[in-house]
């Protein structure tokens, strides 16, 4: 069965055909029971071996271009008369107008289906679409799973926040933390009540010196 990438090249080998005025381009579709060595067959011919060598290298140039393709083989192209570039899942045959009469390739393949490039280009559509449609399911499936893992991390990053902006509530001191602060703060207040102490002796002192 001719995969949608073989479709495509030989698409885009027609398109490069009829660019360089190549005349009477036909693709048929081979019988696998005949030809299993190939798909397709991409025939035209020119006006004459120039214009056929002309068309051969626009094929090449397109292909390798636009998708990295070179031909397996080519034969042909010194004499161009009939040029043949093997690419394995289809091959080109370009021919001047005496030589197609001639070898009849057409007519030699009568199990052959032929296609136009606007039957060509529907399948590879229809092939693309159906394509598409397969993969759709599977891609809506692990959105769902991406949203599903999403929520839970969401949820953790909402709480860290609430705890990063909630003051901390104050800690109500123990028994034993009271105990220590009040030791801690006697001293100081001893130290304080002597002062006051020394302070009203001066003073008593001063009143009596001054009596007298």
């Amino acid at each position: 069965m001719p995969t949608a990438e073989t479709r495509k090249l030989v698409l885009a080998a027609a398109a490069a055909a009829e660019d360089k005025k190549a005349e009477d381009i036909r693709i048929l579709e081979l019988d696998p029971s005949e030809a299993s060595f190939t798909d397709y067959f991409l025939i035209c011919n020119g006006t004459n071996e120039r214009q056929n060598v002309a068309i051969s290298d626009g094929i090449e140039y397109k292909l390798k271009k636009e998708y990295g393709v070179m031909p397996n083989s080519v034969e042909g192209r010194r004499q161009g008369e009939w040029i043949l570039l093997d690419y394995v899942d289809f091959v080109v045959h370009i021919f001047s107008a005496e030589k197609r009469a001639f070898y009849g390739l057409e007519r030699l393949r009568k199990s052959a289906r032929t296609i136009s490039i606007d039957e060509l280009n529907s399948e590879l559509k229809a092939r693309v679409d159906a394509s598409r449609a397969k993969k759709a399911p599977a891609k809506k499936a692990a959105a769902k799973k991406t949203a599903a893992r999403a929520v839970p991390a969401k949820a953790a990053t909402k709480a860290v926040a609430k705890a990063v902006a909630k003051p901390a509530t104050p800690v109500a001191a123990s028994p034993v933390a009271k105990k220590a602060a009040k030791k801690a703060a006697s001293p100081a207040k001893k130290a304080v009540a002597k002062k006051t102490v020394a302070k009203k002796a001066v003073a008593k002192k001063a009143v009596k010196k001054s009596a007298k």
